[in-house]
């Protein structure tokens, strides 16, 4: 046996036993940082907890939850975003071996409540007032829920509630004084978890009716925890940024890989504080999602057009070169094992490193050993990019319901374009029709409460359905192509892959933020695009249209000539029936306020395509249809 099946098949049976492994294994090292606000409002102070500091904390919570009259398996929902709290609040739920469900804090008062009451969630630890409300409008409509507890408990009485709403330090005082009593509670609550306990509800932010709760069970964090640990990516001395939103898989399985290999996390959900922090953070390691490597992207074109034409010509140069050098070297490590390049080649790309590769690599801290990508497709031609400039972004792939990581890009052999080779442990196969199938214990469950919908997606024998369409390598990479509900038929009988052709946009044009591709059923393809809104606002200052807004300049015939011109060079590079024949630029950004995107930035097609018809419709009329 392995050293990797020896980690893995001697995996514990529960998240809360690598926890306190962890504790034992290294009480004094650094867990988190976290920042704070200045009172004076200056930069963010940011404190660290060690993993014994953190530990004193997680069993407080948990010894308090007990105290409250939670029991195992029953469910405590955290609605906050992204900060070390929830880490502590979630591990504290998982000691006391009860489940943790997860609601996005952007989750409207509805869709909360049936969450809450779907979950027959018992307690709900909110962030603050804002979240508290969510509940308290319709309390009556959740009779199970016993206790709202605030992390930020500013300008709420807790007092005035019966008992129904309690600050987060008043739950740790309630659990110190239940250890008193208990001193070993929680520690025969861990020695008391099976491994097929659940652990997550995670409620998938489906783009039409009701969201669905996936069941992971306590094995499926366990198993992912040692999968992370086993491939070997990160190290105790990594300082890792985590910002992505904890109520979504991914950021959630950043928590068990952290346990496992017992490295600095530095927690602050804040999107907008990501470009300030990583110079004071300095990481080794980050996730992200494709849509924040997109906006650095923008940022860093649009920061070299407004320098002027000399600059600009530098930086599409180095681009050119950066991608060339990427591909050279990936196809050579896939044909010799060496990431070689020819003399003429390397020579260019040690001028564009100086010129600009050092830059962007400094923006990200400096320290930046690599990055994972998942949760959507990053465009190929950005994921070169970046790689040739020496941020090297490992794809990766995953479901909320196969706990996130099933697949991840090896650390020094990754081939962009590719989500990489299955985490050991974790079956793939792939289906007479295209579709990716996975067996392995990061697979959930099963939905909770909805065994038809479980009876659609598992198979008897554990292969689980995830609607990919994908191909496999034949040394093991997978590539997925397109969502097999997202393929395209046009009205001729062909199939298009709207996703390869949307990548291709946001690769070679800086102002495109999101592109919509259509066509199914239609005689020919169409797109609506939307433009990233500071880049845009930028080229409009140069071109005659500075002072206008973002709906009046997107509007302008000059905005419409300067897209079509990259539609007419993506469009060189596809089949005929491919080819985007007209195209409509969208009045605004798309975003998750306004219900265009989940809160992990993925595109909600039916919703898009609702609220545009009338522009789809302009740009098939007087179309012949079949």
């Amino acid at each position: 046996m392995t050293d990797t099946q020896t980690l893995i098949e001697n995996r514990p049976p529960s998240v809360a036993t690598l926890f306190l492994e962890r504790v034992e294994a290294t009480p004094d090292a650094v867990a988190y940082s976290y920042p704070v606000p200045a009172a004076t409002g200056g930069p963010d102070e940011w404190r660290t907890l060690t993993w014994s500091e953190a530990s004193a904390r997680v069993l407080a919570i948990a010894a308090g939850l007990m105290d409250l009259g939670v029991r195992p398996e029953e469910r405590v929902a955290i609605a906050s975003s992204t900060r070390v709290e929830w880490i502590l609040a979630d591990l504290g739920i998982l000691c006391a071996g009860a489940a943790t469900t997860t609601v996005y804090p952007s989750t409207n008062a509805d869709d909360t409540a049936f969450i809450l009451a779907d979950s027959g969630s018992r307690v709900l630890i909110a962030e603050d007032a804002a979240q508290l409300a969510k509940a308290q409008e319709r309390r009556a409509e959740l009779p199970e829920l016993a206790h709202v507890v605030l992390i930020n408990a500013d300008g709420v009485d807790t007092a005035a509630d019966d008992g129904w709403v309690l600050s987060l330090a008043e739950l740790e005082q309630r659990g110190a004084a239940y250890l008193e009593k208990n001193p070993d509670a929680v520690t025969k609550a861990v020695g008391a978890q099976t491994k097929d306990q659940l652990a997550t509800l995670i409620y998938t932010s489906g783009t039409t009716g009701r969201p669905k709760g996936v069941r992971l069970a306590q094995d499926s964090w366990s198993y992912m925890g040692r999968a992370i640990q086993a491939i070997d990516i990160l190290n105790e001395d990594d300082v890792e940024y985590l910002w992505l939103p904890l109520a979504h898989v991914f950021g959630k399985v950043l928590i068990a890989g952290h346990l496992t290999v017992g490295h600095q996390m530095a927690v602050d959900g804040r999107v907008d504080k990501i470009i300030e922090h990583l110079p004071v953070v300095r990481p080794t390691y980050m996730a992200s999602v494709p849509r924040i490597f997109e906006k650095v992207y923008n940022g860093v074109a649009a920061k070299a057009r407004a320098g002027g034409g000399a600059k600009y010509s530098i930086f599409k140069w180095a681009a050119e070169v950066s991608r060339e050098y990427a591909k050279v070297t990936q196809d050579n490590q896939r044909r010799t094992g060496t990431a070689s390049a020819p003399f003429a080649l390397a020579a260019k790309h040690t001028v564009a490193d100086k010129l600009v590769y050092a830059k962007i690599r400094e923006a990200f801290g400096g320290r930046l050993r690599g990055c994972v990508s998942g949760g959507a497709a990053l465009a190929p031609e950005i994921g070169y990019f970046f790689a040739g400039a020496g941020i090297h972004i490992l794809e990766g792939y995953g479901l909320t319901e196969s706990s996130a990581a099933s697949f991840l890009n090896p650390d020094t052999a990754y081939r962009t374009g590719t989500v990489g080779k299955p985490f050991p442990g974790t079956e793939v196969r792939i289906a007479e029709d295209g579709e990716v199938l996975l067996r392995g214990p990061g697979v959930m469950q099963g939905y909770h409460g909805l065994p038809e919908k479980t009876a659609e997606a598992l198979e008897p024998d554990g292969w689980f359905h995830t609607g990919d369409i994908g191909e496999l390598s034949p040394d093991g990479y997978l590539k997925i192509t397109d969502r097999k509900k997202d393929l395209i038929k046009t009205s001729g009988g062909k199939y298009v892959a709207p996703a390869e052709i949307e990548g291709q946009f946001k690769a070679l044009c800086p102002f495109v933020s999101a592109v919509l591709v259509i066509g199914a059923d239609r005689n020919f393809c169409s797109a609506l695009l939307a433009l990233d809104e500071p880049t845009i606002l930028g080229w409009a200052k140069e071109n005659g249209l500075d002072g206008k807004s973002y709906a009046d300049i997107v509007g302008s015939e000059q905005a419409r000539e300067l897209i079509d011109g990259y539609v007419k060079r993506v469009n060189a590079g596809l089949q005929r029936w491919e080819q985007v024949k007209t195209f409509r630029l969208l009045p605004r950004d798309l975003d998750v306020e306004h219900g265009d995107m989940t809160p992990s930035l993925k595109l909600k097609r039916p919703v898009v395509e609702r609220e545009f018809k009338g522009l789809i419709d302009d740009m098939y009329a007087g179309s012949r249809e079949a």
